[in-house]
């Protein structure tokens, strides 16, 4: 299926999936209508899980991709495989662009991030904000797993968004928006969902709240606010631990 929305079609289907409550006709709806316009992009984290395992019941084809940065945790490329057994699916991993990526290593060296915080956020923008605008040039619909608990810099985020790519209009959906970390976990529960093993706490009580890359994602402490594991190394001159990230969701 190779359409763009119109912006008055794009208009009217946000209203109408910002009065829908339910997670899984929201994704039936649109994977029903989009087919493989319509995409859950997902790094495998819990919410994202959640919404495979809707989309699975409903029987009908699903989409579902990853940015694949190239410096994930090597459990991450397993639990994916773990995955496409579990549902019968295929992920696409979405990877930066090499020329970019030997570029950026070139001038700054393989471990930039370490530098600046300008610095990890080319980082981010080469390996994870460019894949995901290529991405984008194939999608009407782009399903995220984000949700208003997951940091204070996204409780704000709305259900559904208008964004735009390439001047085309994109209609950026997060069912799971109001869902809270406690109704996440239980319905994983229930649901026998499958759960990156990143995510079972150590013998200290340590553990990720959010999984990206490695040396760029650590664990947290219990206490720690939810994003202290990202970058952690900034934490120091960094007052609003909460508030950081990588740019995918604010940059495009």
């Amino acid at each position: 299926m190779t359409f763009q929305i119109q912006s008055a079609t794009m208009v009217q289907l946000k209203q109408q999936i910002s009065l829908e409550d339910n997670p899984q006709e929201i994704l039936f709806s649109l994977f029903k209508q989009f087919d493989d316009r319509a995409a859950i992009v997902t790094s495998g984290q819990l919410s994202g899980m959640v919404q495979i395992h809707l989309a699975a019941e409903n029987n009908l084809p699903f989409r579902v991709c990853t940015i694949d940065t190239l410096r994930l945790f090597p459990e991450t490329y397993t639990f994916f495989e773990t995955v496409e057994k579990r549902y019968g699916i295929k992920i696409e991993h979405i990877q930066p662009e090499p020329a970019e990526v030997k570029k950026m290593v070139n001038e700054h060296g393989e471990f930039l991030f370490f530098d600046s915080r300008e610095k990890q956020r080319y980082c981010c923008e080469i390996r994870k904000v460019r894949p995901m605008q290529r991405l984008l040039d194939t999608l009407d619909v782009w399903i995220t797993g984000t949700r208003r608990d997951q940091s204070e810099s996204r409780q704000n985020f709305q259900k559904v968004e208008i964004i735009s790519s390439m001047d085309n209009p994109i209609l950026k959906v997060s069912p799971l928006i109001y869902w809270t970390e406690e109704e996440v976990w239980r319905f994983v529960r229930e649901n026998d969902v499958p759960v990156n093993p990143l995510f079972e706490p150590d013998s200290h009580g340590q553990l990720y709240e959010s999984i990206g890359c490695k040396i760029c994602t650590t664990r947290i402490r219990p206490g720690e606010p939810k994003r202290a594991g990202r970058w952690r190394w900034q934490n120091a001159v960094d007052t609003e631990e909460n508030n950081k990230e990588c740019g995918l969701h604010y940059s495009i």
